[in-house]
């Protein structure tokens, strides 16, 4: 199972990327119902990674095997493949989404977003295409903010980034000169804003009620708000993954990520991510800067570096798909052959605050802050301190020092040191603790001064 959609009735659909087929999870009844796929190769497999329900009581799904959207006629049972257009560099139709009458793909390996019209009939459906600025490069995940603006990424690893702002409307009022004649130039509807240090792998990417665009790095523990008023980034970071979910057997690992890879906003002011490499779901807080991220009990120790590959509790279950809908995250395990649910109106064991919200730093300064704990409940087990920072840790010893000390059961000394060849400028700092179930945290800001 790979890309998940749950249906305005509650049911939940996914991909069998497999077998070439969706599959149906009726949480009532708890049953599932799937749906052969006659005219898919045998044999065959695929990665398909968007998922969409249309009005018109459709499951439309991507298939970067065979350069395909399929839609999957919920009433009558059948499949229709449509033929994506194929760059000449290749393609992989990833991310699917339906808007109006649109259906969007991202092209990650062919640079381009192509637009198809739901308005016609399958047999006549037309398409257009945006191609993306840099060559050779990979088109990542996109959005639509309040004024139809379409915001997606287009990157090289490690080289080049760009986050880019298209004006669909006015595109789309200057699109009839075009039939009569006159030159109209792609370039004129774009705005384009580079990415910020440490952006390297941009694939998840959403959009708040206030039109922010939030974008999730793959290649590292960060993710990325982009202000459209002041054009400013602020990077954030995941709680360090446990070890539970990387093993280490081999001892390489020496600073462990989390990778956050899809994300998801919902009205009520939350983001949504899967973390691949630490095997977490995560909601934060975009108002208060509150961060939980839930552990998914099914681990596979194939995916991680464990010691002993019978032992249950050590691996990752591959997460690379997930919905929310009514306080449930519905998400897939690729490698566990699963699909689960996370109830986040299930209250918490425990949530965290501290004693202020930002620290002024002088470089070889400490300051000492009260992260406090509450328990739910009188009985919450073992719980552990976990921190991370978005500070530089190129530095023989990182530019921030966190320590700390426990004062009793619900108290935690921080302690908080700028290195004396620390970089000046501002940064987050994640304070937070975990059980084996969840980790709960809060960010305060570090300012580090010249």
């Amino acid at each position: 199972p790979l890309a998940i959609k749950v249906a305005p009735d509650g049911n939940v659909w996914f991909v069998e990327s497999n077998v070439g087929q969706i599959a149906k999870f009726d949480p009532i009844s708890e049953q599932f119902t799937e749906f052969e796929n006659s005219i898919w190769p045998e044999g065959s497999r695929t990665m398909s990674w968007g998922m969409d329900y249309s009005s018109d009581g459709a499951m439309w799904y991507t298939d970067g095997s065979f350069d395909t959207i399929w839609r999957f006629d919920i009433i009558n049972e059948e499949y229709t493949p449509i033929q994506y257009p194929v760059s000449e560099e290749g393609s992989l139709p990833q991310k699917l989404s339906i808007h109006g009458s649109n259906i969007i793909v991202n092209d990650f390996t062919g640079s381009k977003i192509t637009f198809f019209d739901l308005s016609q009939n399958t047999d006549e459906i037309t398409y257009s295409s945006i191609v993306a600025p840099i060559p050779n490069s990979f088109t990542g995940d996109f959005g639509i903010d309040s004024e139809n603006n379409l915001w997606y990424t287009n990157w090289v690893p490690e080289t080049a980034g760009l986050l880019l702002k298209f004006n669909i409307e006015k595109y789309k009022q200057d699109s009839y000169l075009a039939g009569i004649g006159v030159d109209i130039f792609l370039e004129d509807y774009f705005e384009v804003y580079d990415f910020p240090q440490d952006l390297n792998t941009a694939n998840g990417l959403s959009i708040d009620n206030d039109d922010n665009v939030w974008i999730v790095d793959t290649s590292s523990s960060f993710f990325f708000k982009f202000n459209p008023n002041d054009q400013t980034f602020t990077k954030f970071v995941t709680s360090t993954p446990q070890k539970s979910t990387y093993g280490n057997a081999t001892g390489i690992i020496k600073s462990p990520i989390s990778r956050p890879y899809w994300s998801q906003t919902d009205m009520n002011g939350n983001l949504f991510f899967n973390e691949q490499t630490s095997n977490q779901l995560a909601v934060f807080n975009i108002d208060n800067e509150h961060l939980v991220e839930y552990m998914v009990p099914s681990k596979n120790p194939n995916w991680a570096d464990c010691e002993d590959n019978s032992k249950s509790n050590c691996g990752v279950a591959q997460i690379f798909g997930f919905d929310v809908t009514n306080d449930n995250i519905w998400f897939t395990e690729w490698a566990e052959n699963k699909i689960g649910v996370v109830d986040i109106k299930k209250p918490l064991p425990f949530t965290v605050s501290t004693n202020v919200e930002s620290v002024i730093l002088k470089k070889g300064e400490t300051e000492t802050i009260s992260l406090s704990i509450n328990p739910s409940s009188s009985n919450i087990g073992d719980i552990n301190f976990n921190s991370a920072h978005t500070a530089s840790t190129i530095t023989k010893s990182s530019d921030l020092l966190i320590s700390h000390n426990f004062n009793n059961s619900n108290e935690i000394i921080v302690s908080i040191t700028a290195n004396e060849i620390a970089l000046s400028g501002d940064y987050k700092l994640l304070l937070g603790v975990f059980n084996s179930e969840v980790t709960v945290s809060k960010y305060i800001d570090v300012i580090i001064e010249s």
